[in-house]
């Protein structure tokens, strides 16, 4: 009787699970099969083709698989390696509160490069993976003018505060701030255009907006004060460091692969104006796939016509972790990177610089999103990265991010899942 299991049956969607098939013939070659369909019906697969051992089974963690969506010996490769049935999806929960992804894990005869409804498993079943933890509380914010949701674990707290901001393609989104809370944090996931009442798109940032949720989080009674984190990625990473240089709140950072200079938009507080470096969209390449690569759209910003348009990062009080993917087809956040740290004292900062890590540095367990479809651009967007190298650089990351933001927030809570 052949059969597959995974261990836990329910976990966080960045944690490890283990696999396991039992009752295969001794040397048999069987296909692994991992498949979920998101909440917008699209569905992501990953396979890997494997012989059983000695005694029929197969363990991913210890096996190497042959070939398929990857070859090795990688213990959750079919989590990392999932991939869209159509081209350009990115992998991202919504519904983060109320659902989990819904992994069928399935085990076939031979060698099955693809699947049909005539193709029967030997064994499957099924791992749920949630993005928040038991006893979670999501929270709508719809006050002033600060739009967004409040993850606040289980427990009396008071819990280190955190804010979490995405970039260009606006809205909400909320499964690294469920995750994090999962973590401990109380975490407000923030959205600053393209959602609800804000305005559709993004003409400036103006600072005295994300200063009001910053006081707004440090009220509640529930988050642990003085100070508290930002969290950013891409266009989000350039607000979370202008917070880290002119909010005092602001005492840990973390930067993902974004700028040091304002690009685009304007950054607005009170009487103070900081101009930016306008894209050159014209300098646009069309890969071969249609998708657009908008790397050299960046001016250089080691020139000093552009030099107004830094984000005057010596007047960060806190702490910032800078995080890079050094092949990010978005810019060169690298260069960015170390811009930013040159203006820094070097006890502020730390960087972490992954060799083969794309733009899209998501919680460990993510796949690789290196070309997506994103709003507002008439064409999917090249964010980069090569899928084995990418999965380590989020699993090392993550870790890293945790204790950079327990070690200058305090203590997180523990929660179990």
């Amino acid at each position: 009787m052949v059969e597959v299991t995974v261990t836990p049956q329910s976990s966080l969607a960045d944690r490890p699970v283990e696999m396991r098939v039992r009752g295969l013939s001794p040397s048999q070659l069987v296909t692994l099969r991992a498949s979920l369909t998101d909440e917008q019906g699209e569905c992501f697969q990953a396979r890997a083709f494997f012989r059983a051992d000695g005694a029929g089974e197969v363990d991913p963690g210890c096996h190497a698989a042959l070939g398929g969506s990857y070859a090795g010996v990688w213990p959750m490769g079919l989590f990392w390696f999932l991939q869209p049935d159509t081209l350009f999806r990115r992998l991202v929960k919504r519904d983060v509160a109320g659902s989990p992804f819904l992994v069928r894990l399935e085990v076939f005869d031979g060698l099955c490069l693809v699947t049909g409804p005539q193709d029967q498993p030997l064994a499957s079943c099924v791992a749920e993976r949630w993005y928040v933890c038991p006893g979670m509380q999501r929270v709508p914010i719809r006050e002033g003018r600060v739009r967004g949701a409040l993850f606040l674990p289980p427990g009396p707290g008071p819990f280190p505060g955190v804010i979490d901001l995405f970039g260009g393609a606006g809205g909400l989104i909320e499964f690294r701030a469920g995750l994090l809370a999962s973590r401990g944090f109380a975490v407000l996931a923030l959205a600053f255009f393209a959602y609800d009442d804000l305005p559709r798109t993004l003409t400036q940032l103006d600072l005295e907006y994300f200063e009001e949720a910053a006081e707004l989080l440090l009220r509640h009674p529930k988050v642990r004060g003085p100070g508290l984190g930002v969290i950013g990625v891409s266009k989000g990473a350039e607000v979370a460091l202008a917070m880290a240089s002119f909010l005092p709140q602001v005492v840990a950072t973390v930067w993902i692969n974004g700028t040091a200079f304002l690009h685009g938009n304007p950054l607005v507080y009170k009487d103070l104006r900081i101009p930016p470096i306008p894209y050159y969209a014209e300098r646009v390449i069309f890969t071969e796939a249609g998708a657009l690569d908008n790397s050299a759209i960046f001016a250089d910003p080691r020139d000093p016509a552009y030099s107004a348009s830094a984000i005057p990062a010596e007047k960060v009080r806190g702490k910032v972790l800078f995080v890079v993917g050094e092949a990010d087809r978005s810019f060169n956040s690298k260069l960015f990177a170390e811009l930013a740290m040159a203006r820094m004292p070097p006890e502020s900062c730390r960087l972490l610089s992954y060799p083969g890590a794309g733009h899209l540095i998501e919680p460990p367990c993510s796949p690789l999103c290196s070309i997506s479809s994103i709003r507002g651009t008439p064409r999917p967007v090249v964010w980069g990265g090569e899928a084995q190298p990418h999965a380590k650089a989020q699993e090392h990351s993550w870790q890293e991010i945790i204790q950079f933001l327990e070690l200058h927030l305090g203590p997180a809570a523990t929660m179990k899942l």
